[in-house]
C-alpha cells in the first residue's frame, strides 16, 4: 500500500506552507531519515512557477513514492472541490481508489482538507507526477482512471471536472487512447479481458508484427513488479502488476494466434 504513515511530517509541513509545504515536508523527512540533506541546485522550476519550487525539490530530496502519495491527495482534493463543495461520496471514492488504511484516515484527511481549501494551483503536482513517473505510463493511466472515478462519485462529470482532468492528462503526457480508457473507468491494460487485444498494447490493428512485439516487450518491462520496485513505484500499485502482466500476455497471445506467429 501507499506508505501513508510516512506522510506525517508532510502533514505538519502543510500547516506552515500549504500543500507545497506538505510535499517538501515529506521529502525533507525522508532525507533526514537517510542521514542528512543533500546539496541541490535551486534553479529554474516548472514553467510558470517560482525558482524555489517545492514539488521539484521534493522529487530531488525524497523518494518517488512519497511524492506520489502527496500528489494524489492534492489532485484528488482539488478535483473534488473544482465543481463545488466536496461531498461524502467523493471522499469515500478517494479512500477506495487509494486504499487509505483506517489508522491513517485522520492524518490523510487533514492533508486532503487543507489541499481542498488551499488556493495553490494543482498543475505543478500533476506536472511533477508526470515527470517523475514518465517511465511508467501504466501507473499514470491508473491514476487518471482513479481520478475519473472520484469525479463521477457525486454526479456526472461537469465541465470544470473535465477541464481539470484534461489538464492532468496533458501534464502526464498520455495519449488519446489513455484518455478514452480512463474515461471509461479502466487503464489501458484493464481492457484485456477478451476485448480488443491491440488496444491493450496501445497499437493499431494494422501494426507490423515487429512493432507489436516491441509494444508487448515495452509494456512487460514497465509493469514487471521487480522493475516497478526499482523505480520507486508505490507498493499498492506494484500489487496490481501481476494482474496487468497477465492481461498483457493474454492480449499478446491472442494476437499471436490470430497472426499465426
Amino acid at each position: 500500500m501507499v506508505p501513508w504513515g510516512k506522510l506525517l511530517g508532510g502533514v505538519a509541513g502543510f500547516a506552515m506552507g500549504g500543500p507545497f509545504g506538505a510535499v517538501v515536508g515529506a521529502a525533507l523527512g525522508h532525507a533526514a531519515d537517510q542521514g542528512g540533506l543533500p546539496r541541490v541546485s535551486l534553479g529554474t522550476g516548472l514553467p510558470g512557477s517560482s525558482p524555489l519550487h517545492p514539488a521539484r525539490i521534493a522529487a530531488m530530496l525524497g523518494r518517488r513514492d512519497q511524492l506520489f502519495a502527496v500528489a494524489v491527495v492534492v489532485l484528488s482534493a482539488k478535483l473534488a472541490k473544482c465543481d463545488g463543495p466536496v461531498v461524502r461520496s467523493e471522499i469515500d471514492a478517494f479512500k477506495r481508489q487509494f486504499r487509505i488504511p483506517p489508522e491513517s484516515v485522520r492524518d490523510i484527511g487533514r492533508l486532503f482538507d487543507q489541499a481542498r481549501d488551499s488556493s495553490d494551483n494543482f498543475a505543478p503536482y500533476a506536472a511533477q507526477l508526470g515527470e517523475s513517473f514518465a517511465d511508467n505510463r501504466g501507473l499514470l493511466e491508473d491514476v487518471l482512471a482513479a481520478l475519473f472515478t472520484i469525479a463521477r462519485a457525486d454526479k456526472p462529470l461537469t465541465l470544470a471536472e473535465q477541464e481539470m482532468l484534461r489538464q492532468i492528462h496533458r501534464a502526464f503526457g498520455l495519449d488519446e487512447l489513455a484518455w478514452s480508457q480512463a474515461a471509461g473507468g479502466a487503464s489501458r491494460t484493464a481492457a484485456a479481458t477478451g476485448e480488443d487485444a491491440y488496444a491493450v498494447l496501445g497499437m493499431p490493428r494494422d501494426a507490423t508484427d515487429e512493432a507489436l512485439r516491441g509494444a508487448w516487450l515495452k509494456l512487460m518491462r514497465e509493469n514487471h513488479p521487480d522493475s516497478l520496485a526499482s523505480r520507486g513505484v508505490p507498493p499498492e500499485f506494484i500489487a496490481r502488476a501481476g494482474e496487468k502482466v497477465a492481461r498483457i500476455n493474454a492480449a499478446w497471445d491472442r494476437i499471436k494466434r490470430e497472426r499465426r506467429l
